[in-house]
Parts: structure tokens; sequence; C-alpha cells
């Protein structure tokens, strides 16, 4: 019995699906959901565009506000294969979320915590 086609049929399987599993997973419904969380505004009051994927899940994307506020944003997806090793128990990360200035426009500085008080920290990052 020749077995040589049946361990190229094999290689190739694995093959495809190692392949197969390194794309992310989430939809996006998950991403518009994360995201409205991580910049503070309702779903469907921004756009999402350049949604690119690298290895390992990691999702880069941009958002554009209808108030014309711009954020860069990212999140990991669990992988197809990241999925099945742990029986679908590998959750998708929030997503992490940069204001940028509108082009042209300097970023005004937040209001100061709670109470008005501007600490060392506070205006250190230029918040007060």
């Amino acid at each position: 019995m020749n077995t040589r086609p049946l361990r190229h049929l094999s290689l190739t399987t694995v093959l495809l699906l190692t392949l197969g599993g390194c794309a992310a997973t989430i939809d996006q419904g998950g991403i518009d959901q994360r995201t409205s969380l991580a910049i503070g505004r309702e779903v469907g009051t921004f756009t999402i565009s350049d949604r690119s994927e690298e290895s390992g899940g990691r999702i880069n994307y941009t958002v554009k506000a209808k108030d014309g506020a711009v954020f860069k944003c990212y999140l990991y997806s669990a992988t197809g294969f990241q999925r099945a090793m742990t029986f679908g128990q590998t959750p998708h990360s929030d997503a992490i979320c940069t204001p940028f200035a509108k082009s042209g426009a300097a970023a005004a500085p937040a209001a100061p915590a709670a109470g008005g008080q501007c600490n060392a920290l506070l205006k250190a990052a230029g918040r007060c």
C-alpha cells in the first residue's frame, strides 16, 4: 500500500488549518460595541476605517466620530486556533483608543479631576 498520497494530504490539511486559524474571529458588532465603550460614544455615531489585522489577532483601525473627533484604536481578537485550543474560552480584548487632534487643530487639555484639583501627575500629563 502506498502511503505517500496520504502523508501529502495530511500535511496539506494541517497547513490549511494552521493558516486558517490565524485570522481574528470577532465580528463587526463586537468591534463597534468595544469601541463605543472605549471612546464614550454610542454605536452608530462613529465610523471605523483603515482596519488591518496583524498576526496574533491584533486589529488596528481608525475611528471618526460624527463630531469630528478622531481616534486610533486596536484590540486583540482570539484567533481560530486560539479558540480551538481553549475550547472557545479565549475572550476578545477591550478596544484601546487614543484620541488624535483634528488636522490643523491643537488638542485642548482635559478638565482637571473631580473637585477641580490639579496635582503634579495631572500637570505632567498636560491635563490642567
